[in-house]
């Protein structure tokens, strides 16, 4: 099993043992991923059995009525390495910047759509990237568990598919924001994601903020220059196994980091339509995420 299917079949199993899924559903899901009979049901009673492994305020004088909402989006098109990608464009007013967003396990979602226009919001153009564009997009399969299973087999199949699809799209932020610096951000799977971007030796990212992505196994970090804020929760004991390793790496590439960890927040914490979402972190984390890309500009 693959590092990325592991740690995808592992979502699973945790979710299973959290309470937000059914044991048939848990069993079904990691059928879909290919992963069935003794290995699922070990899987499952680890998990079950408990087993398994701040930005700056700026103050303004004067008076001013201010308004703030998420930015529309449109869904877009552009050039990938073989077919045009999918995606849903943000753009700022005023930008100071551009963000790729990758999303989780989930897809292209309106949570993560949704994220993109926050960003916008905040001054950052955002491109949220749909890294099943080439199966028709998030919306092309009938839900969650059938996205998860198909992210997985193209980990396992292709595993150097979803760096070359990220590569296009920051060379499509790049056509977008001209001459503003460029950042990457993406929660869970997404945030695998950008460390594999990172240790691909993708020159043109200032910064990028993972939030509780697995760190690859060997990744190395040294032909990035991006400054990184990596964001975990505290009860993610799965996904912190790997902080370590990240810490090593950023150290070896001799990169800006901040490794910021809510100790009361668990996994997929930021996602407000999920289960583990934890108001207080969310917020925290947006706010600390915002200033860390401002100071990436300076």
């Amino acid at each position: 099993m693959t590092e990325i299917k592991k740690y995808l079949a592992e979502e699973v199993a945790e979710d299973l043992a959290d309470g937000i899924i059914s044991r048939r559903e848990a069993v079904r899901r990691l059928g879909l991923m290919g992963v069935s009979g003794a290995a699922a049901t070990g899987l499952l009673a680890t998990f079950a059995a408990g087993e398994a492994a701040a930005a700056p305020t700026v103050h303004a004088s004067g008076k001013r009525v201010t308004s703030w909402a998420p930015v529309a989006r449109e869904p877009i098109t552009f050039a990938g390495p073989r077919v045009p990608l999918m995606g849903v464009w943000s753009p700022a007013a005023k930008a100071r910047g551009g963000v790729l967003v990758i999303h989780e396990n989930r897809g292209l979602t309106v949570h993560i759509q949704t994220i993109a226009g926050r960003l916008a919001a905040s001054g950052y153009s955002a491109l949220a990237l749909d890294l099943l564009s080439e199966e028709g997009g998030t919306g092309a399969f009938p839900g969650e568990a059938e996205v998860a299973a198909k992210l997985s087999e193209i980990s396992a199949t292709n595993p150097g598919r979803f760096v070359e699809d990220m590569k296009a799209a920051v060379s499509e932020l790049k056509r977008r924001v001209r001459g503003k610096k460029l950042a990457a951000i993406g929660f869970c799977f997404g945030g695998a994601m950008v460390w594999q971007l990172l240790a691909s030796g993708e020159p043109r990212l200032a910064a990028a903020a993972p939030f509780y992505g697995p760190f690859p196994e060997g990744g190395d970090l040294r032909g990035s220059g991006a400054d990184v804020l990596g964001v975990f929760g505290g009860l993610d004991a799965r996904v912190n196994a790997t902080l370590p390793a990240a810490k090593a790496a950023l150290e070896k590439a001799r990169l800006d980091y901040e490794l910021l960890t809510f100790t009361e927040a668990d996994h997929a914490f930021f996602n407000d339509t999920g289960a583990r979402f934890n108001p207080h972190a969310a917020t925290e984390a947006w706010r600390r995420t915002i200033g860390w890309f401002d100071d990436a500009r300076k």
